[in-house]
């Protein structure tokens, strides 16, 4: 039974802030930007409620260098921001992908390039999550169209960066951070929750910081706690020493690619709604999926039968499960935000691309049932 002091009506930048507190965070650091400030401005004031800190630093850069220094002496951390301070943290998160730091940042997309459409909805920073940083790398990205999922995939993001020693991106969107719906929140153990693995190499004897398990794993040690140990940008030896050996860093770059894509299955979430019938498959994610999920319930109402694939996990792609889930459908229609980021996707994950089309909106305006219906006449026209 539901605890009514559980029951929440609040913006989606709120049930991240919830999903933070319940998965531990006990650091922030970020500076204020449309439109994900209220992530900022929460936690502000919940996190010294259970002893943990805010910062507000004076810029986005100084802002992931702040919560990659707590993350190493044993915090649980998170920035937030949009469009162009994503921008500004992408050489910062580049180094947490190399020195294999815990960390969640999220972005509440807004319209770009640029300074762009500060207030209004966009989904263009997917690309971006993927490629943003320079070099060969993976990285794990997360989004959601409702309250109770941002909550349960901000939890899931600190799952996934404690485990993989990784940062992890929550991919929001403005219409999801600022709108309200009810969010329950979970009793404390009803939702897992991945606290930081640390070594049990006790101190003053060797510790290797970059020396996997056999489950592929890799214990810390609090920075400034029993051991010393190196942290380099630079691809490092096991110690975390510099080293340019060939060998050396062929293998340490295949471990970061490696320990996220070949387990892509643990990390890809996504949800379906009537897809065993399904000759029109409608791909989505974020607020664009609520837009998604709403023509496909009219449609069927009229004998048409669509159904809805939410993509929870963007990066790494599911292509598996896109490739199976469209397998049998006529028609794949990728219902997006943008100029078509997840549709490129798409189309090299499916067997028959010439199948798959784009209903997008790039106006600063939420993609509409009528935008999503107005694409697949046009699709029926064609008799496909």
């Amino acid at each position: 039974m539901t605890n009514s002091s559980n029951i929440r009506f609040i913006q989606g930048n709120e049930a991240c802030v919830e999903g933070a507190l319940y998965a531990g965070i006990n650091f922030f650091a970020g500076y204020p930007i449309t439109p994900s400030t209220e992530i900022a401005e929460h936690l502000a004031g919940r996190l010294p409620e259970v002893g943990g800190k805010f910062i507000q630093m004076e810029d986005e850069i100084a802002s992931m260098g702040a919560i990659i220094g707590a993350s190493l002496t044993g915090n649980k951390v998170m920035t937030a921001t949009s469009g162009p301070g994503f921008s500004l943290k992408q050489e910062a998160l580049g180094y947490a992908c190399m020195a294999e730091i815990p960390c969640v940042i999220a972005n509440v997309q807004r319209g770009g390039p640029s300074t762009g459409n500060p207030t209004h909805v966009s989904q263009g920073d997917v690309n971006q999550a993927r490629w943003g940083t320079h070099g060969d790398h993976a990285i794990i990205a997360l989004t959601a169209s409702n309250h109770q999922d941002v909550f349960k995939m901000t939890v899931e993001a600190f799952n996934l960066a404690e485990t993989y020693r990784t940062p992890v991106i929550l991919l929001l969107d403005e219409v999801i951070g600022h709108m309200r719906e009810k969010l329950v929140i979970p009793e404390p153990g009803e939702l897992p929750v991945v606290d930081r693995l640390r070594t049990s190499v006790p101190g003053g004897v060797d510790y290797h910081p970059y020396l996997p398990r056999e489950d592929g794993r890799l214990p810390m040690s609090d920075f400034g706690g029993e051991h010393r140990y190196n942290v380099t940008g630079l691809f490092h030896d096991m110690w975390g020493f510099p080293n340019n050996n060939p060998k050396v860093v062929s293998e340490l770059l295949r471990h970061l690619v490696d320990k996220i894509e070949n387990n892509w299955e643990s990390i890809c979430m996504y949800e379906e709604y009537w897809m065993d019938d399904a000759d029109y498959v409608l791909i989505s994610y974020g607020s664009s999926a609520r837009s998604a999920k709403h023509i496909a319930r009219n449609r069927r109402k009229r004998g048409v039968k669509i159904g809805v694939l939410e993509l929870q996990t963007i990066w790494p792609f599911p292509t598996e499960i896109v490739r199976e889930k469209c397998a049998n459908a006529k028609a794949v229609l990728v219902v997006e935000m943008n100029m078509g980021q997840v549709v490129t996707q798409v189309k090299n994950a499916v067997d028959n691309p010439d199948n798959v089309f784009l209903a997008n909106r790039i106006d600063g305006q939420l993609i509409s049932p009528t935008d999503i219906k107005t694409v697949l006449r046009m699709i029926q026209g064609r008799g496909v």
